[in-house]
């Protein structure tokens, strides 16, 4: 019988779009059941896609025989394939590297370890986690140097720590992604000047703050004790000649986006590699255009990964800047907005006149 079946815990749409999808990145993570063939494949089986009426998903081969199901002979789910093992070493060398301190193997020795030629194990490594290796390591270790940041007292401590070999390479290596001085992240923002303002516009009172490198929060209706709260230590600034011209650009692409673009005003945001392919992805969207959680989810090259995408949606502090208002479900409704609905809706009006 099928009806004690225990499913993964993971998004049911999450999973529908990865299996669609035939999304390597998630093999291993669940399997699909089909009910009408009494089977269950990988993610990323390449036989004809069931109906989704037919389709349960459980979170590994066990569940799914549990069930009453059994094992694809066309995609072997319960088999981990020569790619997965050469990726998860991969990931192993990495991740030891970057505990241990030292430089983080190259794609060359790399595949050499897994028996693939460098540009084959590449795409191989791509296919499966989304970021080349190198773009994996550094997401890792940029993680770590935060992390470590936020819990040691000293810098320098901080810097070898997260694995780099010494103050000058982790300035080399931060640059562009840390927009503070290092030092800001490891105690509320300490040293770091933000300038801000709250100004009445058409969609309510709105907060605007940022660093000598960018715009860091855009919000409506926010308390700006929030922003004290988010960098306690921070000199806070009101205000400011330089500050007031960039505010006044802002205000204008707010008012009058049709005849404004705000695309040249920088910003001074971080977050995950993720997350701020995400942003990028935003950013391209036209204006007067939307773009659903699954497009994005796919631009990035995580077709899957629609929940995700929808998370860092919600986690831009640069509303309107990064235009996560474009962003609508896939059945055309307005979805989540963290400023409300009203505000969403209009902005897209705005847009598109």
């Amino acid at each position: 019988m099928l009806l004690a079946m225990k499913t993964t815990d993971l998004d049911q749409d999450e999973c529908w779009n990865a299996a669609m999808a035939r999304d390597r990145a998630y093999d291993g993570r669940f399997v699909s059941g089909v009910l009408s063939t009494g089977i269950y494949c990988r993610p990323s089986c390449p036989a004809r896609h069931p109906a989704r009426e037919n389709v349960r998903f459980f979170a590994n081969g066990a569940a799914a025989r549990a069930a009453g199901l059994r094992a694809c002979l066309r995609c072997s789910p319960d088999e981990v394939s020569r790619d997965e093992r050469a990726v998860l070493a991969a990931i192993g060398a990495i991740k030891a590297a970057n505990g241990s301190g030292i430089q983080p193997p190259a794609l060359a020795a790399l595949a050499a370890e897994t028996g693939y030629s460098p540009a084959h194990f590449q795409r191989v490594f791509t296919r499966q986690t989304g970021f080349s290796p190198a773009s994996y390591a550094r997401a890792l270790r940029a993680e770590r140097t935060i992390d470590a940041l936020t819990e040691t007292t000293r810098v320098t401590d901080a810097i070898y720590d997260a694995g780099f070999s010494g103050p000058s390479r982790f300035y080399a290596a931060s640059e562009g992604r840390l927009g503070m001085p290092p030092s800001a992240w490891r105690d509320g923002g300490r040293g770091a000047v933000i300038h801000w303002a709250v100004v009445a516009t058409t969609l309510g009172n709105m907060l605007v703050a940022a660093t000598d490198k960018g715009v860091c929060r855009l919000s409506f209706n926010e308390d700006p004790a929030a922003l004290a709260r988010r960098f306690p230590n921070a000199v806070l600034v009101q205000g400011g000649d330089v500050f007031e011209a960039l505010l006044a650009e802002i205000v204008a692409a707010v008012e009058a986006p049709g005849t404004r673009d705000f695309a040249h005003i920088p910003i001074d945001v971080k977050g995950t590699a993720f997350q701020e392919a995400v942003w990028r992805e935003l950013r391209r969207i036209p204006k007067g255009e939307t773009r659903t959680y699954a497009e994005i989810a796919a631009a990035v090259g995580r077709p899957g990964a629609v929940r995700a995408a929808g998370s860092a949606n919600g986690a831009n502090h640069v509303s309107v800047l990064i235009p996560c208002h474009r962003v609508i479900r896939t059945d055309g409704t307005l979805g989540g907005y963290a400023w409300g609905l009203d505000i969403k809706a209009k902005l897209l009006e705005r847009e598109k006149a």
